[in-house]
């Protein structure tokens, strides 16, 4: 008989979500704005220990309108983590302008601060300029090495754009992550820890930044009493709809997090003694990770699995799971762009799995996991 599906990440509800959206239904605030709008980001702002978070339709337009508010536009240069997501990259051509890529360093997969200096200084032999903004991503929820990162770009005067769309209530000393840099945007996509179905958020330094990414994300109409326009403005308002699952997401939030904690507390008491597997831990107790995904990596010296024969492995007993991003320097898209450092990502591309995460998961459902991953490494 044919098991139930195990998937990596599904979206969680705590119940209280239909009642915000039956309210929106019977006031008839069914556009992208309204009570529910205000109130998801006030209780984001109580949670971040952050005031002026801006709700939006998706983490990738809080990137983009997190680059508009930093004045990136043609002819400009980002740094970019390479080992992301394409939607950390894209927002910086929606701007006309150029990623540059960095490498990774193993501790937390993310970005290496001596090849984050390392492509400020030659992009400035190269183009005469400095890049106009940097993006560190928190992958899978890990924390950056944000300190470093911080003091390499306030050397040389550019503002942090931190892509914290898989690190909401990651901590790193204490403070959340997307709360460290000029920027900071969220995703409340439906396989992340909380969700809108589709959404975001800019977390932003002042009240005055927050109402302009608010114009520019309301299509930047002036204020007269008719529609004039000096600037491009975008549709990038989150729905009050969607903004009330969001004021229900709020309300489970912290067993949400503890949830994804523990499960990564069982992969790694119960894979402990696979020899060929590596979980991915904290690097020490100035890191929280939310532990969105669980991940591993695979020793080839070990064995002679590679992490697709294990997928596929999983896949055949109805569990889902999924290779590690691909870096950006390795797509298609980006082949031409500059890159800077070694071969971290790509060596972690090359090793490495998620395993399914999602609160909802049962410990039985854990262990079932385990026992496939030690029995086709066995």
């Amino acid at each position: 008989m044919k098991m139930d599906k195990i998937l990596l990440s599904l979206a969680h509800m705590g119940g209280n979500e239909q009642k915000y959206v039956a309210e929106a239904f019977a006031t008839n605030w069914i556009v992208p704005l309204g009570p529910h709008v205000d109130e998801f980001e006030h209780r984001l702002e109580r949670f971040l220990h952050h005031d002026n978070v801006v709700a939006l339709s998706a983490g990738t337009a809080a990137i983009h309108l997190g680059l508009v508010m930093l004045g990136v536009g043609k002819g400009d240069e980002v740094i970019c983590q390479s080992f992301t997501f394409s939607a950390s990259a894209n927002p910086v051509r929606y701007c006309g302008a150029e990623p540059v890529f960095v490498d990774s360093e193993a501790e937390t997969w993310n970005m290496d601060p001596l090849c984050l200096e390392e492509a400020i200084i030659d992009r400035k032999k190269v183009t005469g300029r400095y890049p106009k903004a940097i993006i560190p991503v928190y992958l899978y929820g890990m924390p950056a090495k944000i300190d470093e990162i911080l003091e390499i770009a306030a050397r040389y005067n550019i503002p942090v754009l931190e892509d914290a769309a898989e690190g909401l209530g990651s901590e790193y000393k204490g403070k959340k992550c997307g709360t460290f840099g000029r920027y900071g945007a969220l995703s409340f996509n439906g396989n992340k820890i909380i969700t809108t179905s589709g959404g975001g958020a800019l977390i932003c330094p002042d009240k005055e930044s927050a109402d302009r990414v608010k114009f520019f994300a309301t299509q930047a109409r002036e204020n007269r009493p008719y529609y004039y326009h000096e600037h491009i403005g975008y549709n990038y308002r989150l729905s009050n709809v969607s903004a009330g699952i969001g004021c229900g997401q709020m309300e489970v939030l912290p067993e949400h997090l503890e949830r994804r904690r523990a499960i990564h507390g069982l992969y790694a008491e119960g894979l402990k003694d696979v020899a060929a597997v590596e979980v991915h831990n904290n690097p020490s107790a100035d890191y929280n990770s939310n532990f969105w995904l669980s991940t591993i990596l695979i020793d080839p010296e070990k064995t002679k699995v590679s992490p697709d024969d294990l997928r596929r492995a999983l896949a055949e007993e109805n569990i889902e799971s999924r290779l590690l991003w691909r870096p950006m320097h390795m797509q298609p898209v980006y082949s031409e762009n500059p890159y800077y450092g070694g071969n971290v990502s790509e060596g972690l591309f090359d090793r490495g799995l998620c395993l399914p995460s999602g609160s909802s998961l049962t410990d039985a459902d854990i262990a079932r996991v385990i026992g496939c991953i030690t029995r086709t490494l066995a």
